[in-house]
Order: structure tokens, then C-alpha cells, then sequence
């Protein structure tokens, strides 16, 4: 701060531009990864790109039974629910130390 207690404006900005880099950074990882989802102990693995994007779906043949696709439909949505959770969980993690930062790091801005 400077005297009087009036913060520094350029190292405000300084500590901005850097946040939002460290966010932009942290967005682009987020949008590469992929993360995999299982249900039925493996029987349906569903892959999704940490922008919830579905870009992959195995299902093991011994699950297909034409008498019993309502299991199958369980099956499919399970994974791909246990996938979208996980890529919440890495959003959250790349995410999570930079929200946390915006509240603390700059006087005057409120805390997420």
C-alpha cells in the first residue's frame, strides 16, 4: 500500500493479469482433459472432456441383451454420470486455488 493507505494500483493490476492468465491456463487444461466413468464394475466406461463433452462409450457385449435394454440405458447413464462427476472434480481442483485467491488476493473484490 502506499502512505495514506490507498493500495498500488499497478501491482493490483500486476496481480490480475496474473490471476487471469493462471485462469486462462487453468481453462485450457480443463477443456483438454478427459476423464473416464464406469458403472456395472466396468461393463460401460463412458469418456468425457473436462468441458462435460462425451467423446467416447464402451460397452462389453455381454451387457446387450435385446430383452433387457432398460439395464443397458442404467448402465450408459451411471458412466457417464460417474465421468461428469469426475471432470467436475477436475475442474474444481485447476479451479479451486484461483477462486480462493480472488477474494484474498485483492482488497476490495469479495471472496467466492
Amino acid at each position: 500500500m502506499q502512505p495514506g493507505g490507498q493500495p498500488d494500483m499497478s501491482k493490483l493490476l500486476e496481480q490480475a493479469q496474473q490471476m487471469q492468465q493462471q485462469l486462462m491456463s487453468a481453462q485450457q487444461e480443463i477443456a483438454q482433459a478427459e476423464v473416464s466413468g464406469q458403472a456395472g464394475g466396468g461393463l460401460v466406461t463412458a469418456t468425457v472432456k473436462g468441458t462435460g463433452e462425451v467423446v467416447g462409450l464402451t460397452i462389453d457385449p455381454k451387457v446387450v441383451d435385446p430383452d433387457d435394454v432398460e439395464t443397458l440405458q442404467d448402465l450408459v447413464i451411471g458412466a457417464i454420470a460417474d465421468a461428469s462427476g469426475k471432470a467436475q472434480e477436475v475442474a474444481a481442483s485447476k479451479l479451486g486455488p484461483l477462486a480462493g485467491g480472488l477474494g484474498g488476493g485483492i482488497p476490495g473484490l469479495p471472496g467466492f
